[in-house]
């Protein structure tokens, strides 16, 4: 984008809700990718003439959840609605929605950006059910169809708009990536874009510098990957700057994005709320959030993600870095704070280079996610235990750690059985090193003659022949009282 423009960007995000049941049926959640097409289908979800809907109170708690994390004001009552069009993949011919009267209004979410923190509002967040899935192919002669898959018509779908209140690719981003991690921290959404669980839609504008007048907006339509979303953006930012720089006009309509070409294509004028014909759902009640469907929702709400981060650098004296790591999913958040609650002197730092080191590094190569490793938080923090005790030293503690992860073994069970507590006698280590510097005159005199890059060569040999049980710190100072640095 050329400067000389303030680029005003909103989101619509559209996330799945992990409930057993459809928005207003009983048909099962499947996986879309995995399950034959229209076997998750009843006259409800299928659009017939006569079917009743009824409201999914799984879903409905989930969006409570969503908007009390965002710290929304919850509409005591709600209205679902009709959002009238046609298209092939939505089976009635309307939507069932929430427009007029939300779930709940005016929220916010703090997101960490390269820049420092942002506070993007809400402006609402409401329950709806997703459309049905179309497959377009073309068959050998030529001609176009479309296949209609109606396993996802129906599924629960929360909407959370924002407001305009990104300006920069990267402050989406990292608002996009912050409200999956939310989700997920609430258990109400996988956060797997692969499977399409997330799905966004951008409302992208320009201004001059300094106008306080937001520019004319265009609706970018079913964006569903971060990589995909952020080249829409940014593609659309640089077409508008163009347009406006020539002296043209943007004009408000929706668009979708053309990945093969990589630009944004025209689909139709925008419409406003009056064109989708918003009327009250007939066939549903007003919902009616009572205090104790509230009292439920707010029950053990995980701490956010950014309160979590906050606290890490904060209290824990982490860096940014290692904190971003740990809180990017809930699950090794969880995982590293029972370990440092299970150890005997809470070290974070430890506990974080450990987690993010030799942890990870473990389920990158065995492709187990923190859940299914065979080391709970207590057994790591027992092998840290013995780290800090001096029983053994960091070198012998990662290969105690890996037979830990290879046999699930703990690590006071294989220190004992192989002998790997650390060697700290003075008297011991001191006719060991002796040794080694005997053993090798040669490498002694090119070390007293300036070779001083021997001296961890020296080291080496000395944890070689002690089985890499020696104190390091007591061999350094015995080497430098011999070696005379």
């Amino acid at each position: 984008m050329k400067t000389g423009y303030t680029a005003d960007i909103g989101l619509e995000v559209h996330a799945e809700l992990q409930t057993k049941s459809k928005m207003f049926c009983a048909c099962p959640i499947v996986d879309l990718t995995q399950a034959e097409p229209n076997t998750a289908v009843c006259p409800v979800c299928a659009g017939m003439p006569g079917s009743l809907p009824v409201v999914n109170q799984q879903a409905v708690m989930a969006g409570l959840r969503v908007a009390l994390s965002l710290e929304c004001e919850v509409m005591g009552t709600s209205q679902f609605a009709r959002k009238n069009y046609f298209y092939p993949d939505l089976p009635k011919g309307y939507q069932i929605s929430q427009y007029e009267y939300p779930l709940a209004i005016t929220g916010h979410l703090p997101v960490r950006t390269d820049e420092g923190w942002i506070n993007v509002r809400i402006r609402r967040v409401h329950l709806e059910e997703d459309t049905a899935k179309l497959t377009h192919i073309q068959a050998p002669n030529g001609e176009s169809h479309s296949l209609v898959d109606l396993n996802r018509a129906g599924i629960p779908l929360l909407e959370i708009v924002s407001e305009p209140d990104m300006h920069t690719i990267n402050q989406v981003r990292a608002y996009t990536r912050s409200l999956r991690t939310l989700l997920q921290y609430l258990g109400v959404n996988s956060g797997d874009l692969e499977k399409g669980v997330i799905r966004f839609e951008a409302n992208v504008s320009l201004r001059p510098v300094g106008c306080p007048d937001l520019g004319t907006r265009v609706e970018i339509k079913n964006l569903n990957s971060f990589r995909i979303m952020t080249g829409a953006i940014a593609y659309e930012l640089e077409r508008q700057s163009i347009l406006l720089d020539a002296g043209g006009v943007v004009q408000q309509e929706t668009l979708g994005w053309d990945e093969a070409n990589q630009v944004t294509l025209s689909q139709r004028s925008k419409e406003e709320a009056h064109d989708y014909r918003y009327f009250p759902e007939p066939d549903l009640p007003p919902l009616v959030i009572t205090p104790g469907m509230m009292s439920e929702a707010r029950e053990n709400l995980p701490e956010r993600p950014d309160r979590r981060f906050r606290r890490y650098v904060t209290d824990f004296g982490l860096d940014a870095y290692q904190a971003d790591l740990l809180t990017d999913e809930k699950a090794v958040a969880d995982f590293f704070e029972l370990t440092l609650t299970s150890m005997a002197q809470p070290d974070p730092t430890l506990g974080a280079n450990w987690i993010l080191g030799e942890l990870f590094g473990w389920m990158n190569l065995s492709g187990q996610s923190i859940e299914e490793i065979p080391v709970s938080p207590r057994s790591l923090a027992g092998l840290l235990d013995h780290l800090q005790g001096n029983v053994i030293n960091a070198a012998t503690a990662k290969i105690v750690f890996n037979e830990m992860l290879q046999t699930g073994k703990e690590a006071s069970e294989i220190i004992r059985d192989e002998h790997l507590q650390q060697v700290t006698d003075q008297d011991d280590l001191e006719k060991l090193v002796k040794r080694v510097l005997t053993d090798h005159p040669e490498q002694v005199s090119a070390f007293q003659n300036g070779k001083t890059g021997l001296y961890h060569w020296f080291f080496g040999r000395v944890m070689q022949e002690s089985g890499g049980r020696a104190d390091p710190i007591v061999i350094r100072k015995i080497l430098d009282e011999n070696l005379k640095v």
